[in-house]
Parts: structure tokens; sequence; C-alpha cells
């Protein structure tokens, strides 16, 4: 399943496709991330695929078959662009180790099925936040984790007096179901400020 944006955010439940390109299967080129190792890591054996191996997308205007060209990293020099009324695909993921990534790779892929048509593109590059882009971050995400911080801050302080006014077990029981949601909630918060490929 593939879901619409490419943003941290939006990659923590799947692919995204990048939303100033074309729908797979369209005449144009489509574009879509997904993430190396974090949150199952989707697109994790990215890099196994081989010029002239073939895979499948169906959306609600058709199902598309598309043939490998080559993989590639940052730097290395683009495929000639697809001819008039044709259709590509480039799937995007983090290079290196996981968890650490150094660059990105790139998969071209051909259609080999009938392009459909494609609407006029509304979005541009420059519409696009620049946590949208490859390796982009959600730096918006510093304010809740502030936020969060200080809530748990807060949390803290209330279960010393808890500890003091109703004993430790007492303290304990409800310090830990809100003391581990805030933990939750602040860990969803920093992994926005990674890199939305790993």
């Amino acid at each position: 399943m593939v879901l619409q944006g490419t943003t941290g955010s939006v990659l923590e439940n799947g692919p995204g496709h990048l939303r100033d390109t074309q729908m797979p299967g369209q005449v144009g080129i489509s574009v879509i991330m997904g993430r190396r190792a974090a949150y199952g890591g989707p697109f994790a054996k990215l890099s196994t695929l081989n010029p002239g191996d073939t895979f499948t997308v169906i959306t609600g205007q058709t199902t598309a078959q598309f043939k490998v060209l080559d993989l590639r990293r940052g730097g290395d020099p683009s495929p000639t662009p697809p001819a008039a009324g044709q259709s590509r695909l480039i799937l995007v993921t983090a290079d290196g180790t996981p968890f650490a990534p150094t660059g990105i790779l790139y998969v071209d892929a051909d259609l080999t099925s009938k392009p459909q048509p494609a609407p006029p593109m509304t979005l541009s590059p420059a519409d696009l936040a620049p946590s949208e882009n490859a390796m982009g971050t959600e730096s918006q995400a510093w304010l809740p984790i502030v936020f969060w911080g200080q809530l748990m801050l807060l949390i803290t302080l209330g279960l010393s007096w808890a500890w003091n006014a109703w004993g430790k077990w007492q303290a304990w029981a409800i310090a830990i179901p809100a003391l581990g949601y805030l933990v939750f909630t602040v860990s969803d918060q920093v992994t926005r400020l990674l890199p939305n490929l790993t």
C-alpha cells in the first residue's frame, strides 16, 4: 500500500508517493519513497533488484507492469528520460548501513504495459516542504518534544509528591501508564527528526 506524501510521519505507515509527480502507470515520471530500516523497512530489499527484474503496481486506474532499468546512487548519472507518452517509476530509499544512511538509492523502472493518461500537475517541486524530499526531516517536531518533555517533568514532580503522600506502590500504579505514554509519544516525535528514508 502506498500513501500520499513523503514526510517522515507519512512514511512511518508505509511507502509514500512524491506529490509533485504523476501516479504510477500514468504518462510521465512517478516517484515512490520508502524507509529502508525503520517502521518495518518496506524498502529494505530494494538494493537486491537487478536490471531486467519486473514488478507490478496496482492503482485505481490500472495494473501497471514495470521493468527495472538500473540502480543508482547519489552522484550517479540519471538515465535518459522516458520517451514522450511513456512512463517511468523511480523507487527511492536510504543507502548504506541500516539506521545510519550514507546516501540515497534510486531504482529506475520503465512501464512495459499501456501508459494511462495523466492529469495536469497542480504541484511543483517549489510547493513541497523540504521534509518531503529524500532524506528530509521534520524540524517542526521540536515544538511537541519540548511540550511533552515539560509534561514529563511535571509528572515526575507529581510522582515525587505522591510517593511521600500515598506510598510508593500507589504512586507507581499511577505514574507507570502516564510515563509510558509520554515516552512513546516523545519517541515518535524524535523519529521525525531523523531522515525520512531511514
